[in-house]
């Protein structure tokens, strides 16, 4: 949304009307072949915390790997509806917020009036294949602490919330399992580099729920 424009923005939000979602629920389901919806999200006004979606493809194997996290303004299941493929993840809401349902065909109507906003979403695209390949790279060449470090910074950097303490609240919750599918590891060794963090005071160890870290820090960690 922040790259469309003010006539863009309002025009989007006219397509669907937005209808409230609570923590936990499924947006999408992977595998599912009804791609006629791409789904806008929004933050519910005076609250104070951003709507956030957590995507997870879940493997063949029994085990899970979370994709990304998707945050207000941010638009999910548009390759469905653009490629016209069965749904490639599972998108699951981990904060109350807005939904608008919009239908594909009326989503990529309102791209062709604006060329300006198929531009918006292809860097949108472009970010977050860059995120991936970001993981990939990690993967290949860092510990699990580094990684945990790294993806621990990004998240904050995106979607975090500065404290008066120079800290900052990573801005969406995650489990160490979560983390553990970003970074390609074990839920063992993700604890285990968490609880280095805490006694190295790059992680706050007085919020259990909610990660405060040292985004200075934890950069600078190898």
């Amino acid at each position: 949304m922040d790259r469309l424009s003010p006539e863009e923005r309002t025009e989007l939000l006219t397509l669907a009307p937005p209808s409230p979602k609570q923590a936990g629920e499924p947006l999408i389901y992977q595998g599912d072949r009804d791609r006629s919806e791409v789904y806008l999200l929004r933050s519910v006004p005076g609250q104070r915390h951003t709507a956030c979606v957590k995507v997870t493809a879940y493997l063949e194997s029994g085990g899970a790997a979370m994709l990304g996290i998707r945050v207000s303004g941010d638009v999910v299941g548009e390759l469905a509806a653009l490629r016209r493929v069965p749904r490639s993840a599972m998108v699951t809401t981990c904060s109350p917020m807005l939904v608008h349902a919009i239908r594909a065909q009326a989503f990529t109507d309102f791209l062709d009036r604006h060329p300006a906003a198929w531009n918006a979403l292809a860097r949108m695209i472009a970010d977050r294949l860059d995120w991936a390949n970001r993981r990939r790279t990690d993967f290949a060449q860092f510990s699990v602490p580094v990684r945990v470090a790294n993806v621990l910074v990004e998240i904050s950097g995106r979607h975090g919330v500065d404290r008066a303490d120079g800290k900052r609240d990573l801005g969406v919750d995650l489990t160490h399992e979560e983390i553990a599918n970003l970074v390609g590891a074990r839920k063992d060794a993700v604890f285990k580099a968490i609880r280095r963090f805490k006694d190295l005071e790059l992680i706050d160890p007085g919020h259990r729920r909610k990660l405060v870290i040292d985004p200075i820090g934890l950069a600078k960690f190898r």
